[in-house]
């Protein structure tokens, strides 16, 4: 059986030693979209060395996104790629991300799902420097035609949208090329790339990352809702809901109250077709 529960759930923790400096977090934020005016000083922030501040979704691809990838390789798992697809995202952040950094990443299976046609795997990350832990960050991975095993079915977690108008809406084009350059920060699954691979994937072309959707969701928070202090943020929920062509459109809808803002993404151009649900940033 490809996925063994219970090697996977007993297997020792992996650590490895990762490091960042201002290229890879100025070449994550463009994978976003930032530095749209260019000369924005609220852009600059992001593409600027001498200004340059972490946006928290960075910590999804520090290190080239090892943790992850070390995850899929645990033992107990054995899946094939084009049957991958990123369920859905947490980051906890313990104190803000520096521009420079060295630390130590200890990635574990820390739970293993049944949903019945497919798997679902929880990768948990705990990142630390010389100075204490930086972020906790579990990254939940649906396999599809993995489940039946009969394992636990695990929770099932929904956020009812607020029953009112939301306090801010934004829009957020994602340019034909975002994946091509998204990728570069780590994730090299060439569901995001390749038309063939994407249509044995049966997609009918390659979709954006997950995780691309995810930062350029927490950026325009940040930027609207934050007064764009990253500092301010201590978490990030959301699930994946759905899909995002590259050239597509993201409707970013946010309900703020004291210390969170809730938030649901959808693609314009589908009909507001759904992409990030249950969705929360919890700050300062």
């Amino acid at each position: 059986m490809p996925i063994d529960a219970a090697k996977a759930m007993a297997a020792e923790p992996r650590s490895s030693e990762i490091s960042w400096d201002h290229k890879d977090i100025q070449l994550y934020h463009l994978g976003l979209g930032a530095g749209s005016p260019a000369t924005d000083p609220d852009e600059l922030r992001y593409t600027l060395e001498s200004k340059l501040h972490v946006l928290p979704s960075f910590a999804t691809v520090a290190g080239s996104g090892m943790a992850m990838v070390g995850g899929l390789a645990a033992p107990g798992i054995e899946v094939n790629l084009a049957s991958v697809l990123h369920g859905g995202q947490a980051i906890e952040l313990h104190r803000p991300i520096p521009v420079r950094g060295r630390a130590v990443a200890t990635s574990r299976v820390q739970a293993v799902y049944d949903k019945g046609k497919a798997a679902v795997l929880v990768l948990r990350s705990e990142v630390a420097d010389d100075d204490g832990p930086l972020w906790t960050s579990d990254s939940q991975i649906f396999v599809r035609g993995e489940g039946g095993f009969g394992g636990e079915r695990g929770p099932s977690n929904r956020l009812e949208l607020p029953g009112r108008a939301p306090d801010r809406t934004v829009e957020r084009p994602i340019r034909e090329d975002q994946a091509l350059l998204y990728r570069l920060s780590g994730d090299w699954n060439p569901l995001h790339a390749d038309p063939e691979f994407a249509k044995l994937a049966g997609f009918d072309k390659p979709i954006l990352h997950g995780l691309c959707s995810y930062g350029v969701t927490l950026k325009a928070v940040v930027d609207t809702a934050l007064d764009g202090d990253v500092s301010r943020v201590r978490s990030y929920t959301t699930r994946f809901a759905g899909i995002v062509f590259p050239g597509e459109t993201l409707r970013i809808r946010m309900w703020q109250s004291p210390g969170r803002v809730q938030v649901s993404v959808t693609a314009v151009e589908r009909d507001d077709a759904p992409v990030l649900a249950d969705t929360v940033v919890e700050h300062a």
